[in-house]
């Protein structure tokens, strides 16, 4: 299962595979140049939150994986081989949805071995500045976010947005949501050579007084509900789905990825159950480990 696009900050043309793998084994990424090393989708190797999530290990780094990984959460893939010909996930069309569509037309299939999921059961919050993320104890899995801009375009649509995945649908209420950002911003991320791939192809544009994308937004609360695309696919680094509630206010990848770090250090606040368990029931309704594959 392949996909050919760019990368955001490099601007280099990226060859992604797709690959089933073996239970128990995660989601990891090879790159061409490093065949030997497979970098693990996993919180404790996020080396940079600098305008998207990169992981690294043993030299090999993977930059922009959090749509990718964010899709794989809502279509409840968990182990999985993404080999790619650079270094950066290609950014598409800027959303997680090109993801969803080219695992769906393969399917997935269902592994021996029970799914697994983190059950928060104590608040956790962690805090920069006013920005803040929390998660806590809820019975499935829901998410929360509030963006804060005070721009003129940006007043215009809704800040904040909620869904509770035991009802609404991953794959037509958020997969959709694209990157954004004003234009007057470009030049500084080009000055430190991000979003050097950037275009109205891959992001949702922002003048002074408009949105520059000739379609318009593909939801009216299209930025917070791609801030909470962003935060699913940082946080899906644990390893496991989560069973909690999320609430982002301001929040971004380092702060998403400090929640992450929040979990792993605190084995306290949570526990670890398997999709027979009462408290799974709502959540994805597939049974089973999924790896990508053809049905």
């Amino acid at each position: 299962m392949h996909a050919i696009g760019i990368g955001v900050h490099s601007g280099n043309k990226v060859r992604m595979t797709l690959r089933p793998a073996e239970a128990n084994t995660g989601i990891r990424f090879v790159r061409a140049d490093c065949p030997d090393v497979a970098v693990a989708a996993l919180a404790q190797n996020v080396s940079s939150t600098l305008l998207s999530t990169s992981i690294s290990e043993e030299g090999s780094n993977i930059s922009t994986v959090e749509h990718l990984m964010s899709a794989l959460w809502g279509l409840a893939i968990d182990n999985a081989v993404i080999e790619l010909s650079g270094n950066e996930v290609p950014i598409m069309d800027g959303s997680a949805d090109p993801f969803v569509k080219l695992i769906e037309s393969v399917g997935a299939r269902a592994q021996s071995v029970p799914r697994k999921f983190i059950r928060i059961t104590q608040k956790l919050t962690v805090a920069q500045d006013d920005a803040m993320a929390t998660l806590s104890p809820y019975d499935g899995f829901k998410g929360a976010y509030t963006f804060v801009a005070d721009h003129p375009v940006y007043n215009r649509y809704p800040k904040r947005v909620e869904l509770d995945f035991t009802r609404d649908s991953y794959r037509n209420d958020l997969s959709r949501a694209r990157s954004f950002g004003l234009i007057d911003d470009l030049p500084r991320a080009h000055a430190i050579d991000r979003c050097l791939g950037s275009s109205l192809e891959n992001a949702v544009g922002v003048s002074d007084d408009c949105v520059l994308n000739e379609e318009g937004l593909r939801y009216v609360d299209e930025f917070a509900k791609h801030k909470l695309l962003d935060a699913i696919g940082d946080l899906y680094l644990l390893g496991l789905p989560l069973l909690a509630a999320f609430d982002g206010y301001m929040s971004g990848h380092a702060l998403n990825n400090e929640l992450a770090r929040a979990v792993l250090l605190q084995p306290d606040s949570w526990e670890l159950v398997g999709a027979d368990n009462r408290h799974v029931s709502a959540v994805h309704s597939r049974p089973g480990l999924r790896t990508v594959g053809m049905s």
